[in-house]
């Protein structure tokens, strides 16, 4: 009897798999080992040029404490095959680790809870991206029997997204902007993890809040609670790319600065709103606007450049900004934070720290700006966060 050259494969196929059974058949069986902390990947990373001349992957790390006690994480490896790329540990680690819903930091994993380490890995130019990464995680669970409560896990493997970030042109013009919170460190944005119909989203990872500094170093002059202090406010907002208009929230009434606002309803947080559809599945939110300043209407087509509006301080704010991100979706909440990269932008300096900025901006008092002199010209890059920037010629 003939057989034809196609069933000669399946049957060798077939052949291999029951070959491959027969361990299980005679009785023997994959090793088992209880896993009490379990290890995910909800999104994968897509790489970044940022603005330092590096390579950035910023993601989450998903760590379920299934046990019945405390468990402590000592440290978090990022593997790609068996090289170790980056490690966290000691108050690096512990600044990037909580729990999902809750803004403390630490180590430690409370009892049957789901947590999640903010993970950001650099990569120096020209350096190859790996396709895949893994994490090994080194702790203690409590709930073991003695003896064996150290743990290694390793698990959370993910392909790295083979995409490039989107480039765009700037949301402002003029000088002296400070990319206040931005990647790949800022605890304001990139811990923002929101439950949100059914599904754990971080739609700010990549979100620079926009503010200015005056000619003397001052985020503001005159009265804190004046919005006119501000020297940002009123600024023009500009389209970063021709686009179509998807939503459009504006009335809402602007904040008083120097203070949180209370009772800000979700759907108002964002005050005066344009999201934009850039295609290619990314949207850019520009919130915080002034009301009756919004100049376009949803299913508008705009050019890049074009003004939509004028920064205020509206919504979830406490000093007139810009605050900006682009996502997947169209929803500021219902979407993940995608990466991006702005086509020329002019680093004049540096603030000192987050600190330093927070100080000025609640003082009115000048930030100890550290000059780029002459300003430095970069393209396709992200802003990094605390940069002074210059957008246009």
């Amino acid at each position: 009897m003939s057989v034809n050259p196609s069933a000669r494969r399946r049957l060798t196929l077939l052949f291999a798999a029951a070959l491959a059974c027969l361990p299980a058949i005679a009785g023997e069986r994959a090793p088992e080992r209880i896993t009490p902390l379990l290890l995910s990947i909800q999104v994968a990373p897509i790489p970044v040029a940022g603005s330092d001349g590096q390579t950035h992957l910023v993601y989450e790390l998903w760590i379920d404490n299934f046990s019945s006690a405390e468990s402590v994480v000592e440290k978090i490896e990022v593997l790609a095959g068996d090289r170790v790329l980056h490690t966290l540990d000691g108050d690096a680690l512990a600044g990037r680790l909580r729990p999902g819903g809750q803004n403390i930091a630490g180590a430690s994993l409370a009892k049957s809870t789901l947590n999640f380490a903010a993970m950001h890995l650099s990569l120096p130019r020209g350096a190859n991206v790996p396709r895949r990464l893994s994490h090994r995680v080194t702790g203690k669970v409590r709930a073991a029997p003695p003896g064996q409560q150290q743990i290694v896990q390793t698990g959370a493997e993910v392909a790295v997204e083979n995409r490039e970030a989107v480039v765009i042109g700037p949301p402002l013009r003029g000088e002296r902007y400070i990319a206040a919170d931005s990647c790949c460190d800022a605890v304001r944005h990139t811990r923002a993890a929101l439950p949100v119909n059914g599904r754990i989203r971080l739609a700010q990872r990549f979100a620079v809040d926009w503010e200015q500094l005056d000619a003397q170093g001052r985020i503001y002059n005159g009265p804190q609670k004046t919005l006119t202090s501000y020297t940002i406010f009123g600024q023009p907002v500009l389209a970063v790319a021709d686009a179509r208009v998807v939503s459009v929230v504006d009335g809402l009434p602007e904040q008083t600065p120097g203070t949180y606002p209370e009772n800000i309803a979700i759907e108002d947080a964002d005050g005066n709103s344009v999201v934009l559809d850039l295609g290619g599945g990314r949207h850019a939110l520009y919130a915080h606007m002034q009301p009756g300043s919004i100049a376009v209407k949803p299913g508008e087509r705009v050019r890049r450049g074009q003004v939509l509006g004028r920064v205020g301080n509206s919504g979830n704010s406490v000093a007139p900004h810009l605050h900006f991100h682009v996502m997947d979706g169209p929803s500021p909440l219902d979407s993940n934070g995608l990466p991006y990269r702005i086509d020329t932008f002019w680093v004049s300096g540096n603030a000192p720290s987050t600190d330093a900025f927070d100080d000025a901006e609640a003082k009115g008092t000048p930030l100890a700006v550290i000059p780029v002199t002459p300003p430095r010209q970069v393209s396709r890059s992200l802003p990094m966060d605390q940069l002074i920037v210059r957008f246009g010629p």
